[in-house]
């Protein structure tokens, strides 16, 4: 009989996307103009550094132990941008700012990179599809600003932020309250397709079995 290896750690899923939407959440009053003093940057770059970079850079390190490829991968990917938005905020409070053709360079590359993500993970759950493709969309704008200096976008980007917020919240959530309730107080739906048979899709971050 063959026997399955338990994960090595509990699920991290909802430790990321908790990180996730703190990070989120310290972005919001730059986001929307609100806080643009050297105090405002510096305090959303730490709460970006520690929640939005380590917190889900240890959700992807126990993923990837658990032998979750995919969510690992996402969450260690994404971490990094969270790392990079404090060294950015961090060198904007004390007035030097990043190489625009790098950083537009970069935003290009995490667009190809989150576009295959939306699509594996359309596989596991329409949610997880909704909260990729709401980072597709926040890349799309941030992109599109920097062709257009059009600066309607940045309300656009703003949104989008909160947007991720409210997805990784709803799902960090129903990961940790559905299963101490014992019944679904939130729901996650299901797939938006089906992989084939012949190549079964690999593991989302979320409770395995």
């Amino acid at each position: 009989m063959q026997t399955t290896t338990p994960p090595l750690f509990a699920e991290p899923t909802p430790l990321g996307l908790l990180g996730l939407s703190i990070g989120c959440g310290a972005l919001l009053p730059v986001a929307f103009g609100q806080a643009t003093t050297p105090a405002a940057l510096q305090t959303a770059a730490m709460f970006c550094l520690l929640f939005g970079g380590g917190g889900q850079l240890l959700a992807g390190l126990m993923a990837l132990a658990n032998k979750n490829a995919l969510g690992g991968t996402l969450f260690t990917t994404f971490s990094f941008n969270w790392i990079l938005n404090w060294w950015a905020l961090s060198g904007m409070a004390d007035g030097k700012f990043p190489d625009s053709h790098v950083i537009f360079a970069v935003d290009c590359t995490f667009l190809v990179i989150f576009l295959g993500l939306t699509y594996a993970m359309g596989f596991h759950s329409k949610l997880l599809f909704a909260f990729l493709l709401d980072i597709d969309l926040l890349y799309v704008a941030r992109i599109v600003k920097d062709l257009t200096g059009a600066a309607a976008l940045s309300q656009v980007i703003a949104w989008a932020t909160v947007g991720l917020m409210v997805l990784a919240l709803w799902l960090a959530f129903a990961l940790l309250l559905n299963p101490a309730a014992g019944r679904v107080i939130l729901p996650i739906p299901g797939p938006l397709y089906a992989p084939t048979a012949a190549e079964p899709a690999a593991r989302p971050p979320g409770p395995h079995g």
